[in-house]
């Protein structure tokens, strides 16, 4: 019996051997190991007890024996290789958790990057439109500045002017006499221009015609420009409204002539009206001036 129990803890010790060397051995197998040992290891007494049967009850209590201490040298082998495999099966689990949170904390590095670049770039272009609104909103205030100032200097002007001026006039009346000269004296030089205007302002300062521009070119029957519509079809030119500014500045050639006619287009009717009513004063480029 001492020979079948050194057989059976040599094949035990040959087992918890193997066993310890194949890591990959899992729980189950260790128990499923365990068991096919004892289980060899009590057929095996049983077979040797069977021939001897005057040592029967000594024999079966030695492998009762045998296979308790074979189970107990079993278990604390499962044990170890439970917790080895443990171990291990947590630490291959570990490997891609870790390989995961990585990644992941990687992508979020770089999301939060991505996510504050955006930002700054947000930032910049608002930053960027605001200083592009307020410089246009600058320039805008600017050119509004110098457009006002320039208006007022040119009301400033003509304000100037008009207090300067001989007679009182308005926008209107100011366009009419341009207009009035033109069609009148377009062909005309310079001074027969003046002279033209000269007429007009000198009936307004004489108290038999009306004292605003605008009645005094368009009384009836004074002006044949009015009469045949042509006032209104003029184009003034800019030496004519030179011509105008210069009569309302003061400037005078016409002695104080209220009436002047073109002999060569006039009817004979008037012509005779102006040579026997009027006092004839003088000629000048195709008018002849009258008081």
């Amino acid at each position: 019996m001492l020979t079948i129990c050194s057989f059976l803890q040599s094949f035990c010790r040959l087992m918890h051997t193997l066993t310890a060397r194949t890591v990959s051995v899992t729980k189950r197998m260790h128990r499923t190991s365990a068991i096919l040992m004892t289980g060899t290891a009590v057929i095996a007494v049983l077979s040797f007890s069977c021939g001897v049967f005057s040592g029967g009850g000594r024999n079966a209590l030695t492998a009762y024996a045998g296979a308790a201490s074979l189970q107990e040298e079993v278990d604390p082998i499962v044990e170890e290789e439970t917790e080895t495999e443990g171990t291990v099966l947590l630490t291959q689990a570990n490997i891609p958790f870790h390989l995961v949170n990585s990644e992941n904390r990687q992508r979020g590095r770089q999301l939060v990057g991505a996510t504050l670049a955006r930002s700054v770039e947000r930032e910049q272009e608002m930053r960027s439109a605001r200083q592009t609104a307020i410089r246009k909103n600058k320039e805008e205030i600017r050119r509004i500045a110098q457009q006002r100032a320039e208006e007022e200097r040119l009301l400033a002007e003509e304000e100037a002017r008009q207090a300067a001026a001989v007679v009182r006039y308005s926008d209107q009346d100011y366009e009419v006499l341009t207009r009035i000269v033109q069609a009148e004296a377009g062909v005309c030089d310079m001074k027969g221009k003046i002279l033209v205007a000269n007429v007009v302002i000198n009936r307004v300062r004489d108290n038999e015609f009306p004292d605003v521009i605008t009645d005094v070119v368009y009384q009836k029957n004074q002006f044949s420009p009015v009469g045949n519509g042509s006032i209104n079809r003029c184009h003034v030119s800019d030496e004519t409204v030179e011509a105008v500014d210069r009569a309302l500045a003061g400037e005078d050639y016409s002695d104080g002539a209220l009436y002047f006619m073109n002999r060569g287009v006039s009817q004979s009717g008037n012509v005779r009206w102006f040579d026997g009513s009027l006092t004839y004063l003088f000629q000048y480029d195709g008018h002849e001036f009258f008081k």
